[in-house]
C-alpha cells in the first residue's frame, strides 16, 4: 500500500479517531489506524511508537476545537461552567474515546490547555495554594464522573427503571430515587450536580 508522503500528529488523530467512531475503542490497533491511512502497518511506527501514542493524539483530536476562553468579566462559576459544559460536549460527540480522557489528561495537549484554562479562572476566583489543588481536581473528578455515568451509566437506562422495580419495602430511598430519576435527563444530572459543586467551591 502507498504511503503519504508525510503524515501530520493531527493526521493520525484523526485516522485513530475514525476507527474508534466506527468500531470501538477495543479496534484502535496499529494496524487499523494503518489501513484507514491506505499505508503499511511497519511504516506507522515512523511516526509514532505504540497505540498509547496514538491514544493520547485522539484524545488531542477530539480537543482540537476546544475553545477554552471565557470573558475576564464573567463571574469565575460560570467560566468554569463554560469550560466544563464545552469539554463535556467535545467528548460526548465520540462518546468511546471517554476512558482515554482520564488515562491521558496530563500528557495530551488538549486536556493541559482546557486545564490551565480551569486553573487561570480559579486563581481569579481566589483560589491559591493546596485549595487551588482541591478545587481543580474536584472539578476533574466531577467531569469524569458524569462522563463515566452519561455514557456508562446513564439515567435513562434500563438498569435504572428495574431499580425502581425492586421491593420498596427493603430498599425504600432507592426505588423512590430511582424513579424520580427515570424522569430527569442527563443535562438535567450534569447541570444540577455542576451547581452543587461550584457551590461548595465557594463555601
Amino acid at each position: 500500500m502507498p504511503r503519504p508522503r508525510s503524515l501530520t500528529k493531527s493526521d493520525l488523530g484523526a485516522a485513530a479517531l475514525a476507527v474508534i467512531d466506527r468500531d470501538g475503542l477495543s479496534a484502535l490497533t496499529m494496524r487499523a489506524v494503518a489501513k484507514e491511512l491506505h499505508m503499511a502497518t511497519m511504516a506507522l511506527y515512523r511516526y509514532v511508537a505504540d497505540r498509547e501514542e496514538l491514544e493520547v493524539l485522539v484524545v488531542d483530536e477530539v480537543l482540537a476545537g476546544l475553545d477554552v476562553s471565557t470573558p475576564a468579566e464573567s463571574h469565575w462559576r460560570d467560566r468554569l461552567a463554560t469550560l466544563l459544559e464545552r469539554m463535556r460536549a467535545a467528548v460526548s460527540a465520540h462518546p468511546a474515546t471517554v476512558p482515554l480522557v482520564p488515562r491521558h489528561r496530563k500528557s495530551a495537549s488538549g486536556t493541559l490547555r482546557w486545564m490551565e484554562a480551569m486553573l487561570s479562572v480559579l486563581d481569579d476566583g481566589g483560589f491559591t495554594g493546596p485549595g487551588r489543588v482541591i478545587a481543580q481536581r474536584t472539578l476533574v473528578a466531577f467531569l469524569l464522573g458524569s462522563l463515566e455515568n452519561q455514557h456508562y451509566a446513564s439515567i435513562n437506562a434500563p438498569a435504572t427503571a428495574a431499580i425502581a422495580r425492586l421491593s420498596s419495602g427493603e430498599y425504600p430511598y432507592l426505588t423512590q430515587t430511582a424513579a424520580q430519576a427515570r424522569t430527569m435527563s442527563v443535562d438535567d444530572e450534569f447541570r444540577g450536580g455542576l451547581a452543587i459543586v461550584l457551590r461548595g467551591l465557594e463555601s
